[in-house]
């Protein structure tokens, strides 16, 4: 009997209970790989992580007694199957010869095309079937975008929670409001964060893990990071573990601290779990019904479990939905006509005289993870002010988070953080000078520059650029109203004045273009 289904799954697909499988039958098969094309310059944590991830799942399939077709990168490149997974895929279409391949929708426009021309190139269906791991679906959030001038994220998650009932009473948002922002922006002062701060667990490699590991050293030594220092779930039991830990010991003061930096801390209250939840072993509802329970129960404040759901419910399907619903032209917006082609030479190995950026690349290249403050609004902020294309930094994002896949990536740091798409993710660039950081961290007081001063050789670049940017975008930017006390406030600058930052900042653009140290 020959083979009926090819069930594709990619690695961010790794749930269980997929639409994929609905219907299985002996007659079917999975098929998964691993190739060099999709990891590129990826930090090894990522790499690992994936890997490891798809070869767990794979082992749960086999002990299900499912037919599996498995590609292993291995350490010797000349026994690929292929470089790229169209290539591999191909390969294996014509060998096999389903009637049928299946797969649940990508994360990432770009695979979707290509498995949509090589099945078509093979003289078979494709059958995309929806992705049952979110709250909504792209069709679904076109409806809901149908006929607006702007998409706001916060009608759409007021809709979300009034359509699932969740955390509404009477019709009404428990605590009488939608969001508890302003009880969310603490920083932690002088003396750093509370004791009570308890890290995540770390999870020991098993044989599996310890593999892939290897093989990372081995074949892909020269990307950032190191692949020894891995420690995160790649079973959803580990991963529900860890989603435990932060909901009894981060998430009640994740509300309060959420935008809070600190010195040697890139994790904080925060819970990790959303490279977890980017590739399946965690549900949305996973973490939404357990956070809402914390607080039914008293174990959490109502400000922490709101400000969480917020960000899976609201900010995660938000976000989705703009991905599909814009794809594929928003990859390719630049609003700013930003030219600078790559990130800067730090945004790699760390190493300039920035406190707050040093600090922000030693979390990612030990960790391949950094909140969303040290996100967007340093490493982010500072790529805006440099004049980097977002595209760039898209690139850069998706290569140095473990987290970073493309829907959740391209509208958060195209959109949301370089204000690439002139809008529709967020209504104004977030821009700030150094003051802001000295607000939410410790940097500056350890710092070799003065957030304060934007104009000498001690000033601080995020100031200067700060300046130097909404200069040079003043007309573009004078129709937003919320630019309108900054743009007010270039223009109290006197032209000499203003000249001397520009001048500075050209010469920090010079300094970076030539990868000299700032």
């Amino acid at each position: 009997m020959g083979l009926r289904n090819l069930v594709l799954i990619l690695g961010d697909q790794l749930d269980l209970d997929s639409r994929a499988f609905e219907g299985w039958t002996k007659e079917d098969a999975i098929w998964m790989a691993e190739v060099e094309a999709e990891i590129g310059r990826s930090h090894q944590l990522k790499t690992v992580f994936f890997l490891s991830a798809m070869r767990h799942f794979a082992a749960a399939q086999d002990e299900m007694g499912r037919t599996l077709h498995y590609h292993r990168l291995t350490t010797a490149p000349s026994k690929d199957r292929g470089k790229s997974f169209a290539e591999v895929l191909a390969k294996d279409l014509e060998k096999l010869k389903p009637e049928k391949v299946v797969v649940v929708l990508p994360g990432d426009y770009r695979v979707l095309q290509t498995l949509q021309e090589t099945v078509e190139a093979a003289g078979l269906e494709l059958d995309v079937r929806s992705d049952d791991s979110f709250y909504t679906t792209p069709a679904e959030f076109s409806v809901w975008a149908k006929g607006k001038k702007e998409l706001t994220l916060e009608f759409f998650y007021r809709k979300l929670r009034k359509d699932r009932g969740l955390m509404m009473q009477d019709g009404k948002p428990v605590g009488g409001a939608w969001n508890f922002d302003k009880e969310n922006r603490a920083s932690f002062g002088k003396s750093g964060p509370p004791a009570d701060l308890k890290e995540l667990p770390k999870f020991k490699p098993d044989a599996i893990t310890q593999e892939v590991m290897a093989l990372v050293q081995a074949r892909f030594a020269d990307a950032p990071g190191d692949s020894g220092r891995f420690a995160l779930p790649v079973t959803r039991k580990e991963a529900l573990r860890m989603l435990r830990s932060f909901i009894t010991h981060g998430l009640p003061s994740f509300g309060k601290y959420q935008d809070a930096m600190a010195k040697d801390d890139v994790v904080l209250y925060h819970s990790r779990v959303s490279a977890l939840l980017n590739v399946k072993l965690l549900k949305p509802s996973d973490c939404v019904d357990r956070a809402i329970a914390a607080w039914q129960s008293g174990d959490a404040p109502l400000n922490s479990v709101e400000g969480f759901v917020r960000q899976i419910l609201g900010w995660r399907e938000f976000i989705r939905g703009i991905y599909w619903h814009f794809m594929p032209e928003y990859a390719k917006k630049n609003a700013l006509d930003c030219e600078r082609e790559e990130v800067p030479s730090f945004f790699w190995d760390g190493q300039t005289d920035m406190a707050c950026v040093a600090a922000s690349m030693k979390g990612i290249i030990e960790l391949g993870y950094a909140h969303h403050i040290h996100r967007l609004m340093v490493m982010g902020l500072f790529a805006q002010l440099a004049d980097v294309h977002p595209h760039a930094f898209h690139r850069w994002h998706m290569d140095m988070y473990v987290d970073a896949v493309d829907w959740v990536s391209l509208p958060n740091t195209l959109g949301m953080s370089q204000y690439g798409d002139g809008g529709i993710v967020g209504t104004k660039p977030y821009v700030a000078t150094g003051k802001y950081i000295d607000r939410m961290g410790p940097y500056c007081k350890r710092c070799s520059y003065d957030p304060k001063e934007a104009a000498t050789d001690q000033a601080c670049p995020f100031t200067t650029l700060y300046w130097d940017f909404l200069a040079r975008h003043r007309k573009r930017l004078a129709g937003n109203q919320r630019l309108a006390l900054q743009l007010k406030n270039v223009d109290r600058k006197k032209p000499a004045e203003l000249s001397q930052i520009q001048q500075r900042a050209q010469v920090l653009k010079t300094k970076m273009s030539k990868r000299q140290r700032i």
